[in-house]
Order: structure tokens, then C-alpha cells, then sequence
């Protein structure tokens, strides 16, 4: 059976709907479509060749190596979400290896995760995989919780580490989000003068996003606005959530909108949501890749599949994907890893 029957099939009565949707608020002759040549954006930038050679290696890497895609797997739970928490549904991922493993063996992009997992299996992984150093976590022990991005390692640290990047969170509309940004934005002029690519995780973060009608911190124009500040201070890779609603502005009535901007620029279909996120990283010029989102049991791989369809067709550059694939035997956990690279190596599925 053909890829793309295997995919129509995974998306049952909903293929259509995704797969053959055109999107016109924004067309796609507006993009930069990722392609081999990705890297090659940055050539007029101030990124130095050591930063340019970093990227090369992340998207020359894996399954997806020279197709300008990326699928990283991230695993900073434990930290995140807690270890006993993220780990309970697979004992293996206590043991930090097994997360350099799983990528390995799934063919991705890249591995992302903390700097005790990294450092523990730098001398044996490093030159096998890219890893990006996740610099800066939330933490769960402060009763009642309090949601913050603090530093847990430096740059210098990441670069001794054998890191082809950096990655870091920002929780923009948080009370603490301006100190971050003058954080993340001192951290990746450092990574970019060491060699080192830059990711930036571009979250929402305020308890008023959170209405009794929507929880409005995936909503389209915000997490787009959430990417142009992350691309502001030059983030050479964006992630950001699946944008699940829109009128986040509008609704919860701040910065600033008017109907004609929501009018002119999207539609409610989900593709056409994700593409109003790739416009905001200046026109798909600064890839981005979507998060894969939660486990749900059963229906993982079809999500994970529609998710890699969406991103793809909305003109993003990847999939980074970790609780589906690692709350799960390795064997599952890679299959469900390689059912999202086929996806874009599928040449039937087009930029919408």
C-alpha cells in the first residue's frame, strides 16, 4: 500500500478535510517553503558560518536529513511535569540514555532535554545525534505552584556539552515574561557567538488567557504573536503549540485587533490557523514546528499524524514530539516517531 493511502487511512472520514484544503487568506506563494536549501535563509543574516554548519547538522540529520524538516524528540518532563509523573507508563526514561536511544533509533533530527540527561551520555551520543540543551525550566516543588522559566546551566556549559543548540522557554503574558526575554535574548546572541543554533520555545502564559467560555493560550493571534517576539530576538527555530482557537485578543479585549485583521488573514480551519503562526515567523523564513501534545492512548497516531499534516500544509517546518513516542515501549515509541517523518517525506502532501 502507498504512503499516502496509509495516511488517508489513518485519518479515516476527516482526509479530505486536511488533506486536500487550499488556504487562501494567506497563499502560499507569500512563504518560504522549507526545502533542502533551508539553511541557506540565513546567508544574509549575521549568523556566523559556525551557526550556519550548526543548522546544517540539525537539518542534515536523521529520516528527515536534507529534506529541510525537522522531527526532534523532546523529553524535559521531569523537570517540567515531574519525573514520576512523566514516567510512571515507562520506567526506561528514569534512566536518561534511553532518551538519547529512542531519537537515535527513530531516525530524528535531533534529541532535546536537560543538561544532567546530556551530560551524563555526552562523550557516547554527542557525535551521533545533535543535541539541543534545554537551558531554562519550570519547577514544580514551589508550594503552591508558581510558574517561571529560571536558567539551570549557561551557554558556555551547552557548548562544552558537544550542543548543536540551545533551547529555551518563554512565557509570554506571564508576569515574569519580560525578565525572560532579556534572558533568552542575552543567552542566544551568546549561543549564536559560540556556533551554537538557537530554539526557542514560544508558550503563553496568564491565567486571564483562560476564560469561562475558552482557553484562549492557543488561540491563533496570540501564539503568532508569541512567535514574531520569539523571531525578535532571533530565535533560528520556532515551537509553539497546534493553535486549537482564534480571537484571543479580541475576546479577552487587549493589545491590539480589529475585526478586518481576523477577516484578511485566517478562516477556523486548522491549517489555515497554523498558517497565520508560520506568517508570524517572518513568512515561514524561521522554521516552525509544532509540539505533538499529550498522550491520549489509542488514537496517538492519528493525531500525531494530523498534527504533521497540519504543520506541513500550513507551510511549517517540522514536528517536535515526545510524551506520544516515550510513554510507550521503544517499539511503539518509534513507530509513532517515524509515522510523523513520513509524513513529510510524503511528496503527495503539499504546502496548502
Amino acid at each position: 500500500m502507498k504512503t499516502i493511502d496509509e495516511i488517508r487511512e489513518k485519518l479515516g472520514e476527516d482526509a479530505s478535510y486536511y488533506l486536500d484544503h487550499v488556504s487562501k487568506k494567506i497563499p502560499k506563494k507569500r512563504l518560504q517553503i522549507p526545502d533542502p536549501q533551508t539553511v541557506d535563509n540565513f546567508i544574509d543574516s549575521d549568523r556566523n558560518p559556525q551557526v550556519l554548519k550548526s543548522l546544517s547538522n540539525l537539518y542534515n540529520h536523521g529520516n528527515l536529513g536534507g529534506t529541510g524538516y525537522l522531527n526532534i524528540l523532546p523529553i524535559d518532563q521531569g523537570i517540567e511535569h515531574s519525573a514520576a509523573f512523566s514516567f510512571y507508563k515507562n520506567l526506561d526514561y528514569f534512566d536518561p540514555e534511553n532518551i538519547i536511544k529512542l531519537a537515535v533509533e527513530a531516525g530524528c533530527n535531533g534529541v532535546a532535554t536537560t543538561f544532567g540527561a546530556l551530560s551524563l551520555h555526552a562523550r557516547r551520543y554527542a557525535h551521533k545525534i545533535p543535541f539541543v540543551v534545554k537551558i531554562n525550566h519550570n519547577e514544580l516543588l514551589t508550594y503552591p505552584n508558581q510558574y517561571d522559566q529560571i536558567p539551570y546551566g549557561s551557554v558556555k556549559e551547552a557548548w562544552n556539552l558537544g550542543a548543536t543548540a540551545i533551547g529555551a522557554t518563554i512565557y509570554f503574558g506571564s508576569e515574569e515574561s519580560n525578565r525572560q526575554i532579556q534572558e533568552i535574548a542575552i543567552a542566544f546572541e551568546e549561543a549564536h557567538q559560540l556556533g551554537l543554533a538557537t530554539i526557542l520555545w514560544c508558550y503563553t502564559r496568564n491565567n486571564d488567557f483562560k476564560t469561562e467560555q475558552e482557553d484562549y493560550h492557543s488561540a491563533a493571534d496570540l501564539t503568532g504573536q508569541a512567535n514574531h517576539l520569539g523571531v525578535t530576538i532571533k530565535a533560528d527555530i520556532i515551537k509553539q503549540k497546534l493553535p486549537e482557537t482564534n480571537f484571543g485578543f479580541k475576546n479577552i479585549n487587549f493589545g491590539k485587533f480589529n475585526d478586518e485583521m481576523y477577516n484578511s488573514l485566517t478562516t477556523d480551519h486548522p491549517i489555515d490557523l497554523c498558517r497565520l503562526q508560520v506568517a508570524n515567523c517572518y513568512m515561514g523564513k524561521i522554521g516552525l514546528i509544532n509540539s505533538g501534545g499529550g498522550s491520549k492512548g489509542e488514537s496517538d497516531v492519528r493525531e500525531a499524524v494530523r498534527t504533521a499534516i497540519i504543520n506541513k500544509r500550513a507551510g511549517g517546518s517540522g514536528l517536535i514530539m515526545g510524551r506520544k513516542a516515550f510513554q510507550r515501549p521503544l517499539k511503539e515509541g518509534i513507530e509513532i516517531l517515524r509515522s510523523v517523518q513520513e509524513v513529510y517525506l510524503e511528496p503527495e502532501i503539499t504546502v496548502a
